[in-house]
């Protein structure tokens, strides 16, 4: 008989024995919804505690975030449907509202690194990630108006594009843009393995990005393979990626794993996404688990399973007392 229990015999030998004994504010990247107005801080229904913020309440908000160390932020934009047109034309326009949001981040906190969320989703009237023909996006015209907007981002001092459209080559596309602009000290975070999830749900109202018709299934991956994901992160790598990235989060925890195993020099960041964040807080408040150890266990298992990088809506008060 082989005694495992000495190892849990006390909270000092537990945490001896700990792979991921702790997580600090330096493996969150915080998200952040950016819409125009003046004051504007709007909860978001279906996601408690998250908001949508105009840009000077953005400010506010980041100040907050670096109070307790955390310094990444991934933002997407927020527009109203009447400036939405079918080829996204208010994504990648010279005074887009990410653009805007990074440069005044910037400005006032040049500390900061900024991610930006490249895709046409927020900003089409039809709600779908790219240029359609004959109702399915078509990949290739949708190519160049994603590279338009990273470079739009990149331009306005974005440390990180994240191209999440789920578009065959547009890591490829954004890289040749940037570089050819001069622009190659902005890095690419490439939402490689982004599956068809139903977890997307609230994400789709914080942002008015449902589609209007269909759904995302011949772009985003079946979550049914498992070996896809990892044909997908090559794919980015190959084509130029810096960072990359599974997404959702705890369902996935085994295509984390295996893309770490197989790209350890390549910093992995995993999103605990809209869904997944409701359900636990939804949990806690019906008193079905700890807000606090329910949200630590599950990011615990996300560091455990090899990310270097969590994107999450409870970064915040993840170090709250």
């Amino acid at each position: 008989m082989k005694r495992f229990r000495p190892l849990r015999i006390s909270q000092i030998v537990r945490d001896q024995h700990a792979d991921v004994p702790s997580i600090g504010p330096e493996s969150f990247i915080y998200p952040y919804f950016v819409m125009d107005g003046c004051g504007v801080k709007e909860e978001i229904s279906t996601m408690e505690g998250v908001f949508r913020f105009s840009i000077d309440t953005l400010l506010t908000d980041i100040a907050e975030l670096l109070s307790f160390g955390i310094n990444k932020v991934l933002l997407f934009g927020v527009i109203p449907q009447e400036e939405k047109d079918e080829r996204g034309s208010a994504a990648y326009k010279s005074d887009n509202i990410i653009s805007r949001a990074v440069k005044a981040i910037k400005a006032k906190f040049p500390q900061v690194i900024v991610f930006t969320d490249v895709c046409l989703c927020e900003y089409t009237s039809h709600g779908h990630c790219g240029l359609l023909c004959d109702c399915d996006v078509d990949n290739d015209s949708t190519l160049p108006l994603l590279a338009e907007m990273a470079y739009q981002h990149a331009l306005a001092g974005a440390d990180f594009v994240a191209p999440s459209a789920m578009m065959d080559g547009q890591v490829e596309a954004i890289r040749q843009r940037l570089d050819k602009e001069g622009l190659t000290r902005t890095k690419v975070l490439a939402y490689s393995a982004k599956y068809a999830s139903s977890y997307y749900g609230p994400f789709r109202d914080a942002a008015d990005s449902a589609p209007s018709f269909g759904d995302r299934k011949t772009y985003q991956m079946d979550f049914r393979t498992k070996d896809q994901g990892l044909e997908e992160i090559a794919a980015d790598i190959a084509e130029g990626a810096d960072w990359i990235m599974v997404k959702p989060a705890l369902a996935y925890l085994d295509i984390v794993c295996r893309a770490h195993q197989m790209y350890p020099e390549y910093p992995m960041v995993t999103y605990q996404v809209s869904g997944e964040y409701s359900m636990l807080k939804n949990g806690a408040k019906q008193g079905y688990f700890d807000e606090k150890k329910i949200f630590f266990e599950s990011l615990v298992a996300m560091r455990r399973a090899g990310a270097d990088y969590i994107i999450s809506y409870y970064a915040k008060d993840f170090f709250k007392q």
